[in-house]
């Protein structure tokens, strides 16, 4: 008889500072608040923006955004998958001011996006933009569009990114942000990345204000009245305390784990340093949110995707490409791809659009992956690692092996272990009991697999991704 849910579960321990604490045995993520039931895929222009030496013909302008994201439209493999959103990062929108009422405008030197909006659309894409906190400084004279409210009388100091701060008790306030999605909702924008959000983001040069969790609310709330499903993702590595992480799990969609992963003003995207980075946030993050008995109705944001060019491109091998979309994956993380989508290799795209990947990303968009240690089921860093999504009501899980390699000097693991190693997990390790029938989703092999578990050679960077069936 197949385990049953109940029957398969032990209770998982969250190592936070070396304190063990209970947490749920399964991880569910339902339906975010602005309505989604999955991570959005796609590509997002900040990964060529800040490494231009990956694509110097690249112009961050209406023509080169639309060759980027028509590789979205016409590559029917990637379309078909659900990688539809065309997000641009930083530099769409005027600096330094706003419209008449403080709205947030384009820069219409470089970009019209409802013109943007009305292509994307006609291909079956969708559009985001990016924004930042605050009002304009140089909008303080302004009316709030329905009111008789100055921006200048409810927005004061200076959070060093041309803006005032906006104070959130005032119904006026909320009336610029209406007005703010209004507009985008006119415009034809489908998603918001709202950056520079405290408590959590790094200063970065700016004079950030210490609690900024009232434009998350507002932009929610403007989304609400908006009349157009928008998704709002919020970003950088965010406050994980249990106050400040059910605001974001009421109110956005995504929320950043990690700061940005890429390789500003390289020559290469990523490196493999950073990425081990990313990987022991996500594994922070998880162990954290999960000891609030919190529903999650959120999902995590790793950062931008970089998996879909040639490793000189890239800048891990390919092996450890494949490590990164599988914990992706396996997280149920945002699918927003910074790679250059005009020079897609064959390895990437199969990673991108691999029919078992892409059932393994249904899975976890319900069951998020958390970690248990091989030998002793814990949670803690570790540089031969597993986890678990799962199980769900029919006993079905994914299961993620990896040997990160040595630590090079941002993830959380003590030892340095060279070369391939052996791995050996139990189900006991996972939690879980019986007999499976297991996918390897990469290598497409099938195999059996019962108590005793899992035994597997990997090598520095190597990971194996596995799906489970009683």
């Amino acid at each position: 008889m197949a385990p049953t849910r109940s029957s398969v579960l032990v209770s998982l321990g969250v190592l936070i500072a070396g304190v063990t604490k209970a947490a749920s045995d399964v991880v569910q993520i339902e339906q975010t608040p602005n309505g989604f039931l999955s991570s959005p895929r796609g590509w997002n222009s900040y990964g060529i923006q800040t490494n231009p030496a990956t694509n110097p013909e690249f112009q961050f302008d209406q023509a080169g955004v639309i060759s980027q994201c028509d590789v979205l439209a016409t590559t029917t493999a990637l379309k078909d998958a659900g990688y539809v959103y065309c997000s641009l990062d930083s530099g769409w929108s005027v600096g330094d001011r706003g419209d008449d009422f403080g709205r947030i405008i384009y820069n219409d030197t470089i970009f019209d996006i409802p013109g943007l909006a009305d292509h994307l659309h006609s291909q079956g894409l969708l559009l985001g933009v990016y924004v930042v906190p605050g009002a304009f400084h140089a909008d303080e004279g302004k009316t709030i569009l329905g009111t008789n409210v100055t921006i200048g009388s409810v927005c004061s100091g200076d959070n060093g990114l041309s803006r005032c701060n906006l104070d959130y008790s005032q119904p006026a306030v909320q009336q610029w942000f209406n007005s703010v999605v209004d507009q985008f909702a006119t415009w034809g924008v489908d998603l918001i990345k709202l950056d520079y959000v405290t408590p959590g983001s790094p200063v970065n040069g700016a004079t950030l204000p210490q609690d900024s969790s009232g434009e998350v609310i507002a932009y929610h709330k403007a989304i609400a009245q908006s009349n157009r499903q928008i998704r709002l993702d919020i970003s950088w590595k965010l406050d994980r305390s249990q106050t400040y992480f059910e605001i974001w799990n009421a109110n956005a969609d995504s929320m950043r784990t990690d700061q940005d992963i890429n390789n500003s003003g390289g020559t290469t995207f990523v490196a493999w340093e950073v990425l081990q980075r990313a990987i022991e946030n996500y594994r922070q993050y998880i162990a954290t949110v999960t000891q609030y008995g919190t529903t999650l109705t959120i999902y995590p944001d790793m950062d931008n995707l970089y998996v879909g060019n040639e490793a000189a491109i890239t800048g891990v091998t390919d092996a450890q490409r494949q490590t990164i979309m599988t914990h992706w994956l396996g997280a149920g993380a945002n699918l927003l791809l910074g790679s250059d989508l005009t020079k897609l290799d064959q390895f990437g795209l199969n990673l991108l659009t691999n029919p078992r990947a892409l059932e393994v990303a249904e899975f976890t968009s319900r069951y998020p992956m958390l970690p248990r240690n091989p030998g002793t089921g814990e949670n803690g860093p570790q540089q031969l690692q597993a986890w678990i999504a799962g199980p769900d009501a029919a006993g079905s899980a994914v299961v993620i092996i990896a040997n990160y390699g040595p630590n090079q000097g941002q993830g959380s693991w003590e030892t340095s272990k060279s070369g391939i190693q052996t791995v050996n997990v139990s189900l006991t390790d996972l939690g879980i009991a019986g007999t499976y029938g297991v996918v390897d989703v990469w290598a497409n092999a099938n195999f059996t697999v019962d108590d005793l578990g899992f035994s597997v050679e990997l090598d520095e960077g190597q990971s194996v991704l596995y799906q489970l069936n009683p």
